[in-house]
């Protein structure tokens, strides 16, 4: 716009800026589509993306924060459009929430669902896959936990809103260790195992092997470490 079009007495213009009224319809429907869009998005980047806020609420907070700038900064779109765009993207949250609350399928499909990442001291790898989640990844959680090998945990979730929930089994077992290999200290942290029994690199699966060639019961993986006890 040009400086002389600028007035600050010009309500009309601070409302609709310079398109007509009618225009609100297609702001709506936009909206709408883009919040779909924007969920699929947040879907497919995996539930890390959200922290420990569900989908749908993070979607909104990027939304709103694309929803305010326009009509901030921009001489020629009106206050209105803004309102019209804010006021449909609460309505639209709110009404999620309350499907979701009705109906289990649409809280699934807007929130996500928990993954079983443990079990019994060994990784589920499907479910490790379904969440584009590493190893590694797992293992700096059991750390942050203070957790010194698989076999003390019972189970490990990853929740729809991606914080992880561990509990630990009351009973000591040996499992695949989770401190790195590289620290010369891990023998001194954790007890060793006799020779013969052997921890699965790939699921963390213990059992007695006869040899480096020996194939995983659980995954039919090949490579093997040490098993260790938390002492």
């Amino acid at each position: 716009m040009k400086p002389e079009e600028i007035h600050l007495g010009d309500i009309k213009r601070w409302l609709f800026g310079q398109t007509p009224p009618q225009f609100m319809w297609e702001v709506a429907l936009r909206t709408v589509l883009i919040f779909i869009i924007l969920l699929l998005a947040v879907h497919l980047m995996g539930k890390r993306m959200s922290g420990q806020i569900t989908l749908t609420e993070l979607a909104v907070m990027i939304t709103l924060g694309a929803i305010v700038s326009p009509v901030m900064q921009l001489p020629d779109r009106g206050i209105f459009f803004g309102v019209v765009v804010l006021a449909v993207a609460v309505v639209f949250q709110r009404g999620i929430n309350y499907l979701g609350f009705k109906n289990e399928k649409v809280e699934k499909l807007t929130q996500g669902e928990m993954s079983l990442l443990i079990k019994d001291g060994k990784l589920v790898l499907e479910e490790m896959a379904k969440t584009n989640l590493t190893k590694q990844q797992v293992f700096a959680m059991l750390r942050e936990k203070k957790i010194q090998n698989l076999g003390k945990v019972k189970r490990a979730y990853l929740e729809a809103c991606g914080v992880f929930s561990i509990f630990e089994s009351d009973e000591t077992k040996l499992g695949l260790p989770v401190l790195p290999a590289s620290d010369p200290v891990i023998k001194s942290i954790l007890g060793e195992s006799p020779d013969s029994i052997m921890a699965c690199c790939n699921c963390g699966h213990v059992q007695t092997t006869s040899g480096k060639d020996s194939r995983c019961d659980l995954c039919n993986a090949a490579e093997w470490t040490k098993a260790y006890l938390s002492k």
